[in-house]
């Protein structure tokens, strides 16, 4: 192949981006294109590329087995990063660059007319950016862990709280900004900072934050913190493609993502929306990994099993299923394989422990054409005063639960479906215990439903499996004695004691958050009146997950969940100020005339798809 290094490709505002290009045998042109655009270094290796068989591909490699397939591979470097010119604000320019970029390969002798994108996680995102603006030649896309439908609701903000693997991820790629890989006196002053000692000093404000030392990437991220409501910054294309999605391609994509990962919602929005708006075949892979890890068939301190691999059960490897794809959609006369889904569902193991120490969890891949499955029905079940999840409601007209949410001592975050928090937290299935290992717990090990400030409502045990696969709800009646708080929701799989673990294992299956003054609307905020009833709803991410016999569902209702969100200080004051925290009385209602309830989606056992 020939290799054109560092192309500086101009855009609209005159900034040029650097573009490594890697053409097949030049006698043979024009081919199909397909590019990547990153922010994490073109020239180093992706850690989409870990196979199952250990080998970390490099990008030359990568682009071999393009090029010897007859596609011209590029990856580019995201502005303000790397040999890239302009400066670094995250999400905000991806659109227009990469709109500009496929017009520069259009024009180009060795381009056929037909480009195909793919990359992880922030390269999902450039791609999904760049197809709401319905750039030229753009017929495919693998968007992989990535590509925001609603960054506000995924991604940056949850539920009306700011996700804070957003600072943990400025201040480790602060590192390698331009201003510090240009003076080493920044990157070593980055480096000492203590991490975990800012977070336990949060919120940040401007100059006094571990990012001090690269002011843009400061400003960008306080910016962030600091817009609580959706308005006009929500509403660009690269990060808002619900609002663009009319102007959507018609094309084929392949959509991957997994329970555990950051952007389960933004995938199946994405993918539900391509569905809707075109006529292209579309392919959705839901695994049960953290973020990108496709070939880690472990999350946290549960196993699901050799077959929660990607390599092997899936396709061949993810390469190889890229190459697949993008054959199928890109070169002429041939098509990819009707719409179809695969997805992964959790549980069904022994439940024993493994050789590394962790719960086998098992599982196995599902197969049909739609999501939620079908066959798919729901399920309600109801929150009582007696902490149990009944299938009917209260008949007293009254019932309540109360506890009191102290922000300077918030419930701590164990696991859970999110990335990028290292190296202050991590995500994955975790007996939900205050584990000394874990960011601003205890250290007692104790159970965290056994804290003062989380009320927790199971099932009887189970006397048949059940099997949760699709969309939940959380509908709250609440009232607090605070101007704002906000109510979390945590889903769980509760296993019986046994030998390998005498006290049972609490393992999470998903979560959600919700801001009380964002109850109503996320255009208009209004604080909580004093005392009065309102309704509150939490959407957790959807899951697929089975809940074998013997087994309790659980689900632990608390009002912080920390540092995974950043806390609310009940005080009621603006987005990111937390000048005068205060406790507050959160109260649960549970009776007839308020009945809080958990809406799941289910599939009957008779509805599972047959093993394929």
């Amino acid at each position: 192949m020939l290799i054109l290094r560092n192309q500086m490709i101009a855009m609209r505002d005159g900034v040029h981006l650097a573009t490594d290009i890697y053409l097949p045998d030049p006698k043979s042109g024009p081919w199909p294109v397909v590019i990547e655009r990153t922010p994490y270094d073109k020239c180093k290796p992706s850690r989409s590329e870990k196979q199952l068989d250990g080998q970390h591909l490099s990008r030359e490699a990568m682009a071999q087995a393009f090029t010897a397939q007859g596609f011209v591979a590029v990856f580019q470097d995201c502005r303000g990063r790397y040999a890239s010119e302009g400066v670094f604000t995250k999400y905000t320019a991806e659109g227009e660059d990469g709109f500009d970029t496929l017009a520069w390969l259009m024009a180009q002798p060795w381009c056929n007319g037909r480009i195909g994108s793919m990359g992880l996680s922030y390269a999902a995102h450039t791609q999904l950016a760049m197809a709401c603006l319905h750039p030229p030649g753009l017929s495919s896309m693998a968007l992989d862990s990535g590509g925001f439908a609603n960054a506000f609701q995924c991604g940056i903000r949850q539920g009306g709280a700011f996700e804070l693997k957003q600072a943990t991820w400025a201040w480790r790629q602060a590192k390698e900004s331009p201003a510090a890989l240009a003076d080493p006196a920044i990157g070593h002053a980055l480096a000492a900072e203590d991490i975990h000692e800012w977070f336990a000093r949060m919120p940040w404000q401007s100059g006094q934050s571990p990012l001090r030392h690269v002011p843009e990437y400061e400003a960008y991220l306080l910016d962030q913190w600091s817009q609580g409501c959706f308005g006009e910054y929500w509403q660009k294309p690269g990060i808002y493609a619900q609002g663009h999605y009319a102007n959507l391609p018609d094309i084929p994509v392949l959509f991957m993502s997994s329970w555990y990962d950051a952007y389960v919602s933004s995938t199946l929005a994405n993918y539900a929306a391509f569905q809707a708006n075109t006529q292209r075949a579309q392919r959705l892979v839901m695994g049960p990994w953290l973020h990108g890890d496709r070939n880690i068939t472990h999350s946290g301190d549960v196993e699901f099993g050799p077959q929660a691999a990607f390599d092997g059960q899936v396709g061949a490897t993810w390469l190889s299923t890229r190459l697949d794809w993008f054959e199928r959609s890109l070169k002429p006369g041939t098509e990819p394989a009707p719409t179809s889904v695969q997805v992964f569902m959790m549980g069904g193991g022994s439940g024993a422990k493994d050789h590394n120490g962790r719960l086998q969890h098992g599982g196995r891949w599902l197969h049909g054409q739609q999501w939620p499955l079908s066959g798919s029905e729901p399920l309600t079940l109801y929150l009582t005063e007696q902490k149990c999840l009944s299938r009917t409601p209260a008949t007293q007209p009254e019932a309540h639960l109360s506890y009191l949410a102290d922000p300077a001592h918030p419930v701590p975050t164990i696991g859970g479906a999110l990335t990028s928090g290292a190296p202050v937290f991590v995500g994955g299935a975790f007996d939900q215990r205050e584990r000394a290992d874990f960011f601003g717990t205890r250290g007692d090990n104790r159970p965290l439903a056994e804290r003062d400030d989380v009320l927790s409502f199971q099932t009887e045990p189970l006397t048949e499996d059940l099997i949760v696969a699709g969309p939940l709800r959380i509908e709250l009646w609440i009232d607090s004695d605070a101007p704002d708080t906000d109510f979390t929701a945590k889903l769980l799989d509760v296993y019986p004691p046994s030998a390998d673990y005498p006290e049972g294992f609490a393992m999470n299956i998903t979560d959600g958050i919700r801001r009380c003054r964002y109850r109503d609307s996320w255009e208009a905020p209004t604080l909580l009146p004093p005392g009065e009833r309102v309704k509150v709803v939490i959407e957790p991410f959807a899951t697929c997950n089975l809940f074998q016999r013997g087994h309790r569902l659980r689900l632990d209702i608390a009002s912080s969940n920390f540092p995974h969100f950043d806390v609310n200080p009940n005080s009621g004051e603006a987005e990111g100020q937390a000048r005068h925290p205060r406790v507050a009385r959160n109260t649960l209602h549970l009776g007839a005339n308020n009945p809080s309830r958990l809406e799941l989606t289910v599939l009957p056992r008779s509805a599972l798809p047959l093993p394929q």
